[in-house]
């Protein structure tokens, strides 16, 4: 089979949106940012109210790119081994064999995973980074691609332990999966009565469009866009300026920096051109950044959010020409 150039992996890609959309509608954005993030090797963190489809979406991104995916319900007494994996005594060998967790997959989705304690959330850091698990003193490497997608609910903050910011960090983007509009919500009932099951990704007739070649291909094609000095130093000057904004106790890291560098090529790569422009760097700031930011709390008081303070940012800071 021969290897896909960066233009047919673009158009697989492309078939993934569309493919995805006959079982999810009016999520356009949250697609594209699940793609965006396994093009920068990225992690994902999406935030909506129950039965806005985030478990679907993520299998249904698995189902048209052909890979594996598992789900790990986070509660409150869920271990560390749980998601891991650990050493199971062998009887007949007598002998300790490794017994793989759930975090041995392509795309794991980490449902609430703001319900389990800081322990457990921590034992998805090491898989998150290193992409590789250790147990026992022996490094275990995790398949690729490999893609958490972890949930939490934004209403429901009791018996949650909120991410630390350490961890937040980790994640290349959050995702906020919005209520649909009132036409898209009307498409999904039709489409139920239909026949339509969440349950059964066939009955919307999901067909694989891309695989790990065409991830290969595009991740290799994103490395080569091109960035100016200029675009660089845009967003060098949006991260510094979040760090000196008076409703903010805590900016965005160098981390950040550089994330908002990757997002921003690879979101330029999927729209066709081979170089960043500021307004690239501008369509993924929020998701990029808006999780790297701690409001002060009589700021959050005000209704401050976030995304208020960032878009501010963007709109008072000269733009590169």
């Amino acid at each position: 089979m021969s290897t896909p150039t960066a233009d047919s992996a673009r158009a697989s890609l492309e078939a993934v949106r569309t493919e995805i959309a006959k079982a999810v509608v009016g999520q356009d954005p949250t697609v594209t940012g699940l793609v965006v993030a396994l093009l920068c090797r990225g992690h994902v963190l999406l935030e909506g109210v129950p039965g806005v489809a985030k478990t679907l979406l993520v299998r249904a991104l698995s189902a048209t790119l052909e890979l594996d995916t598992k789900r790990v319900q986070f509660t409150p007494d869920l271990m560390p081994s749980d998601v891991t994996g650990s050493l199971v005594y062998d009887s007949r060998s007598s002998q300790f064999s490794f017994q793989p967790g759930p975090v041995f997959t392509n795309l794991l989705l980490a449902d609430e995973i703001n319900r389990t304690p800081p322990k457990t959330q921590a034992s998805l850091l090491e898989a998150m980074e290193e992409r590789q698990v250790t147990v026992d003193g022996t490094p275990r490497p995790l398949p690729e691609p490999f893609l958490v997608a972890a949930t939490q609910n934004p209403v429901e903050y009791e018996g949650t332990y909120p991410l630390p910011e350490a961890q937040l960090d980790r994640f290349l983007l959050k995702l906020t999966v919005p209520l649909p509009a009132r036409q898209d919500e009307v498409d999904i009932l039709t489409r139920h009565a239909q026949g339509f099951s969440p349950r059964d990704l066939d009955t919307a007739g999901l067909r694989p469009v891309a695989g790990p070649a065409d991830l290969e291909a595009a991740r290799t094609a994103v490395a080569k866009v091109a960035v100016s000095p200029e675009v660089t130093g845009y967003i060098v000057d949006i991260c510094r300026a979040t760090r000196e904004s008076p409703s903010l106790s805590l900016g965005v890291s160098p981390r950040g920096a550089t994330a908002l560098l990757s997002t921003s090529r690879a979101w330029a790569w999927l729209t066709g051109r081979d170089y960043v422009t500021p307004d690239d760097v501008k369509a993924l700031a929020l998701p990029t950044l808006r999780h790297r930011v701690q409001l002060r709390p009589e700021a959050e008081m005000e209704g401050v959010t976030a995304d208020s303070v960032i878009s501010s940012v963007l709109a008072h800071l000269p733009v590169p020409r």
